[in-house]
């Protein structure tokens, strides 16, 4: 089976000129994040044992990831948590343990806790897996560093991974001295800005693009590209949810 990114491409509108007439300016169109595509993802989750890597972040107007799949049929046999965990209740930097989720019965496995990136067994029995998770675009945030260790797992035992993407507040600009490599850390991982300007699909593109995984994770990233609009006047509520 390919290994499949699903990513979003935000289209900008260009400005029109114009001259010596008045025209209405244009209505803000709604963004549209990739966990709300469930047309282009569902089928190739239907019939599938799926893993989420996602938080408390992954929600579509109040409606969490895992409720919509589980409502539509899907079979999540698992959940990967990354640092505050899946529900968002653990402070920062603080140890996250494995866990069964009590609104949904489906184990956690932590992603921040004795390791920080899947074994093996761990992928065994998933088909393929789904990330979605809102980030912040600066650079000592964990979830790109988790997102990172994750790809390496998947792409090394052969498990496609959809990434839903979603706006980047910070997005629109890139700022702070790019990491000194001798510095690698989980709170900074690539030679990037602190504020780095890309989206976490964004950023995933370049991790293969310019090679930064390893070799052999590498030689097995392809891509499936799902294209999206988001209007850059329009307000975008970032998912971040008090638990």
């Amino acid at each position: 089976m390919k290994h499949v990114i699903a990513f979003v491409f935000f289209v900008y509108n260009l400005p029109v000129f114009v001259s010596a007439q008045t025209i209405d300016p244009p209505k803000e169109k709604p963004v549209i994040t990739g966990a709300e595509r469930t047309e282009v993802y569902l089928p190739m989750l239907k019939g599938k044992a799926v893993a989420l890597f996602a938080n408390h972040t992954s929600q579509v107007n109040g409606i969490h990831l895992a409720d919509t799949l589980l409502k539509r049929g899907i079979r999540i046999v698992k959940i990967f948590g990354p640092e505050h965990g899946f529900r968002g209740t653990a402070g920062a930097g603080e140890k996250v343990s494995n866990q069964t989720d009590s609104a949904t019965g489906i184990p956690v496995l932590s992603l921040y806790g004795d390791r920080k990136k899947p074994k093996p067994e761990d992928l065994k029995d998933v088909d393929v897996i789904v990330f979605d998770i809102q980030d912040v675009g600066v650079r000592f945030y964990t979830f790109i560093s988790s997102l990172e260790e994750f790809m390496e797992a998947a792409f090394e035992f052969k498990k496609p991974l959809l990434l839903l993407d979603r706006p980047n507040p910070n997005g629109f600009y890139v700022d702070g001295p790019v990491l000194n490599k001798k510095y690698k850390s989980f709170v900074g991982m690539q030679p990037i800005p602190i504020v780095y300007g890309m989206t976490t699909a964004e950023y995933a593109m370049m991790l293969t693009g310019e090679n930064l995984l390893s070799e052999k994770a590498n030689a097995y990233a392809n891509y499936f590209k799902n294209i999206q609009e988001h209007h850059p006047d329009t307000p975008y509520h970032f998912q971040v949810i008090k638990c």
